[in-house]
């Protein structure tokens, strides 16, 4: 079971800024809401989360592939292709590194959206049900004196 208190590990960097962003895990976000736009909203978010944390984890694995690549080729104990050492390597690095980038930029707006939403739900709840009168209109007659208005008119 996860911890709310407790921020999730670097490796799943969605799920990290969610917990830095909204004070939970977004999983957690699912349970503070019913229904409503807000529970749309959470949905979103968790998916979002999940979505960059899955994209991390393939670049890192990637990325680290590729280092063992290297690494075995500088010392010596690869064969080395004479197309290139990393062939499409580095360009599926590079792919998922802006795939990673895009990622962070809807997790950000969701969270956004999300917080704009609980927001204005907060607020909504504190104001008072019945609708306030505008104040009445203050004739000129009785800020004026009477020579004024009469002379207005002329």
């Amino acid at each position: 079971m996860e911890n709310p208190a407790s921020p999730p590990s670097p490796a799943a960097p969605g799920s990290q800024m969610v917990h830095e962003a909204l004070g939970a895990s977004p999983r957690g976000l699912g349970r503070l809401h019913t229904d409503g736009p807000e529970m749309v909203l959470a949905d979103l978010v968790y998916t979002a989360a999940r979505h960059l944390d899955h994209l991390h984890q393939q670049f890192n694995d990637a990325a680290g592939s590729a280092a063992s690549t290297l690494t075995r080729a500088i010392s010596g104990n690869a064969a080395i292709n004479s197309l290139g050492v990393l062939q499409n390597s580095a360009t599926q690095i590079d792919i998922l590194a802006a795939r990673r980038a895009d990622a962070v930029d809807r997790l950000k707006e969701v969270i956004g959206a999300y917080r704009q939403v609980t927001a204005s739900k907060d607020t909504t709840a504190r104001q008072p049900t019945s609708p306030r009168a505008a104040p009445a209109a203050i004739p000129a007659s009785a800020v004026l004196p009477p020579s004024a208005v009469r002379g207005h008119h002329r």
